[in-house]
């Protein structure tokens, strides 16, 4: 990102939505065509907070527009996006939980029907990325969102070096290619198999050889010198010093959690007195308390999915739905917990502070969660 912007990438596709395609004219359009970038690429929720942020950003400056909203939309289309098209590593982890469920003879079918099915009831998802839209379309601000406010930040002393072209390959040349890099290296890490590709290792190499890349790229275009290049990606790097470190320490108290199998305490606690119209509402909402405690949504499927499963079995209601209930649980705390990863990327690559990003997103995700434990009360109805 630090690369991206110090080559002069962001301003050259600025100019270009603005002046020659014309598509991005007001505050609203530009946290739109953010909103876009989210839902296209999928890949990895990370890399889309990353993409989306790195566009955004662009036009924070031109129209005012508050960090605490770009990261909303960030954040709102990373977790969501990645676990409704799940040509990815999300998907791959789910269709292993599955699996294990139906080799251990507790339900029978094909993974990856199974997976589709309860994709169609991931309601949390469908409704965040609705209302996320609404929002933004409509310019609705609620709760800490109304006091959010632009704050210019001067960047000349970070930019030094003058920057002699802009145009927007500088961005779209990179960020395409690491798009395309992150399918090349799950299908290698995965033997062949996307779906079985190592997530974690796809997102390193990726990177590690899109900057490579970078380096020769502009360097060959004169656009940047090997100084400026150096500079830059360690002013980038030093950057994300803080994140990192934050991150260390959500993981460690998510792997502490899990320990103490909080989750399966809560499980147990409900499983004594549940009914079959209950049983996706209840599922719901403790992953939804378990992810936003530990901060991870895989960490949630891997609880809660081995504990939903039997659960409907022995209540004989719908699998598919107590599945999309628990994997909507997990989305919810990724999207809103204060220390998941994609919370902390979103508000990074939108240059916002952590806590203001959660406390100006946290009313839209609680209405988002409300409006999804309707919708798996009423599903329970008419589905089981």
């Amino acid at each position: 990102m630090a690369l991206i912007e110090q080559s002069g990438g962001i301003e050259g596709f600025v100019e270009f939505m603005q002046k020659r395609l014309g598509l991005v004219k007001s505050a609203r359009s530009a946290l739109i065509l953010s909103y876009i970038i989210g839902l296209a690429i999928f890949i990895e929720s990370s890399i889309t907070s990353l993409i989306a942020g790195a566009v955004g950003r662009g036009f924070v400056k031109e129209y005012k527009i508050p960090a605490a909203k770009l990261a909303f939309v960030c954040d709102s289309t990373a977790a969501p996006v990645s676990s409704l098209i799940i040509l990815n590593g999300w998907g791959a982890l789910l269709l292993g939980l599955i699996a294990t469920q139906i080799q251990s003879g507790v339900i029978e079918g094909d993974a990856i029907t199974i997976l589709l099915e309860s994709i169609a009831f991931n309601f949390y998802a469908m409704v965040a990325l609705i209302v996320t839209f609404v929002a933004v379309w409509f310019k609705i601000d609620i709760g800490a969102m109304r006091e959010a406010k632009y704050i210019n930040i001067e960047t000349t002393k970070e930019q030094h070096i003058e920057k002699k072209i802009q145009s927007m390959y500088f961005m779209i040349v990179p960020i395409a290619l690491m798009v395309i890099l992150v399918f090349v290296y799950l299908y290698i890490s995965g033997d062949g198999n996307l779906l079985k590709g190592n997530g974690s290792s796809a997102i390193f190499y990726t990177v590690l050889t899109t900057l490579v890349f970078m380096f020769f790229y502009y360097i060959l275009k004169r656009n940047m010198t090997y100084k400026t290049w150096s500079i830059s990606a360690f002013k980038g790097a030093v950057k994300l010093f803080p994140i990192a470190i934050i991150l260390l320490f959500s993981f460690a108290i998510g792997e502490v959690t899990s320990e103490l199998k909080t989750g399966e305490y809560l499980a147990s606690l409900a499983q004594e007195s549940l009914n079959v119209y209950l049983l996706a509402s209840v599922v719901f909402i403790l992953s939804s308390l378990i992810s936003f405690s530990t901060g991870t949504s895989w960490g949630t499927f891997s609880i809660m999915i081995p504990i939903a499963v039997p659960m409907a079995v022995a209540l004989d209601a719908n699998i598919a739905l107590v599945l999309g209930a628990a994997i909507s649980g997990g989305i919810f705390g990724d999207h809103s917990s204060p220390i998941s990863d994609t919370t902390i990327i979103s508000s990074m690559a939108s240059d916002c502070d952590v806590v203001e990003h959660v406390n100006t997103q946290l009313p839209y995700t609680l209405i988002s969660a409300a409006i999804a434990l309707l919708l798996f009360f009423l599903a329970s109805v008419f589905f089981s």
